[in-house]
């Protein structure tokens, strides 16, 4: 007689997530990725703050000249028109030729200064350079050779993005935004100034979050004279005036005399995130106040987890898609006010530059001087503008994408 032994049941399969719903989950990443991409303006932001950054980081190649170079036979030129010879498509420019006209004082219109009379020149009135188009042609070329310099600080190179190749007093220059009335090319100008303006941005908001994650954190997780202490504090640094204390202490530290360029960017920095940690911190302390009283919070504290542990591992993370939102959005406002503080003289200076630094520019003779004669000198602020709405825009995208578990994505992922 022969051992038999009995069949074991099988246990039916269990249907995986995946055969169950009858679709691929997506993760969360995926879903914060997909409904950001949905987001237009957010996008068209992105691609914006994405381009200036590899245009601004490669500054000194793009621009034709250096933003400190003076073409001194050049002041105030306007931005010039770029033509196609269609034999080829070869892009050219005329030459300059310079000459000084002056305000007729009853039509204000520009004349010949010699058509004046002698008791109207007697009175000095104002002269403005103008410039007319020479038949000389100068036909615009890439990888030119130029004024050296040091790509990043530290490959010496003369080779720029594109220019004419010619030397420095002809008049074959090439200025596309025009320049100042020391002859600077405004559209190098503005390419280094983005650079300074881009940079000072993330150095004050990543000074600004630490210091308010810290602070905020501290004050909504431990409570008590602690959280009464730090309160305390936020409240007298938001009653101050931002813009008064700004100035207050620029012109403090302007009073020292001349400073190094790269210790007054650090000032710079210093001072914005002087007076921008204190919102941050009171949003913090609130985000703490709520979650340490979550049931996980209380169960790893159950479970003997540490103080640091909860935060670290359990708190911080939970917050971060408000922290990576806020810093998104708090960028606009560090420009602004980077770009007030240049332009009233108490923020970046010479040799460095920024966009708000060359609006100074636009004021030396009165504003409606410059412009009715000068007003391509704002061009500065339309990069201010631009800049400014597509960080705005990637921070509106950014808080809507961080919160896709609604009604409408479920819906439309399980169609």
């Amino acid at each position: 007689m022969g051992n038999t032994t009995a069949p074991m049941a099988v246990e039916p399969k269990q249907p995986s997530p995946t055969e169950e719903l009858g679709y691929q989950p997506l993760s969360q990443t995926q879903l914060i990725w997909r409904r950001f991409r949905r987001h237009k303006l957010g996008m068209i932001g992105a691609i914006l703050i994405l381009f200036l950054s590899i245009v601004f980081l490669f500054a000194e190649f793009i621009a034709p000249y250096n933003y400190t170079a003076l073409h001194k036979n050049f002041p105030y030129v306007p931005p010039m028109i770029t033509r196609i010879q269609f034999d080829g498509l070869r892009p050219y420019v005329y030459g300059l030729a310079k000459r000084q006209a002056c305000i007729d004082p009853q039509t204000a219109e520009l004349r010949a200064c010699q058509d004046f009379p002698p008791e109207v020149k007697a009175r000095r009135m104002p002269g403005v350079w103008v410039y007319k188009e020479t038949d000389q042609k100068y036909y615009l070329k890439l990888f030119v050779r130029g004024e050296e310099y040091k790509l990043f600080g530290v490959f010496p190179t003369n080779v720029h993005l594109f220019g004419t190749g010619e030397p420095p007093n002809s008049p074959g220059q090439f200025f596309p935004f025009g320049t100042d009335k020391q002859g600077r090319d405004l559209f190098s100008m503005i390419l280094f100034g983005g650079r300074v303006t881009l940079a000072i941005a993330p150095l004050v908001i990543l000074i600004t979050f630490l210091v308010g994650a810290f602070l905020g954190g501290l004050s909504g997780y431990l409570g008590g004279n602690v959280d009464m202490l730090i309160q305390r504090l936020i409240e007298i640094v938001m009653s101050l005036p931002r813009l008064a204390l700004l100035l207050a202490i620029s012109g403090i530290v302007s009073s020292f005399g001349q400073i190094p360029p790269m210790v007054r960017f650090w000032t710079i920095v210093g001072l914005l995130s002087l007076v921008s940690w204190a919102p941050v911190a009171r949003v913090i302390r609130g985000q703490f106040l709520a979650l340490r009283e979550s049931e996980y919070t209380q169960a790893a504290r159950a479970l003997g987890a540490s103080n640091l542990r909860i935060i670290f591992r359990h708190i911080l993370p939970n917050i971060m898609s408000y922290l990576v939102v806020a810093a998104t959005l708090a960028v606009p406002d560090v420009i602004i006010l980077e770009s007030i503080l240049s332009f009233l003289g108490y923020g970046i200076q010479h040799p460095l530059t920024s966009w708000g630094m060359l609006l100074r520019n636009f004021v030396g003779q009165g504003f409606q001087f410059e412009i009715q004669y000068h007003a391509w000198l704002l061009i500065p602020a339309a990069f201010i503008v631009v800049t400014v709405l597509a960080f705005n825009f990637l921070g509106d995208a950014l808080r809507d994408a961080v919160d896709p578990y609604t009604v409408d994505e479920v819906k439309e992922e399980a169609a």
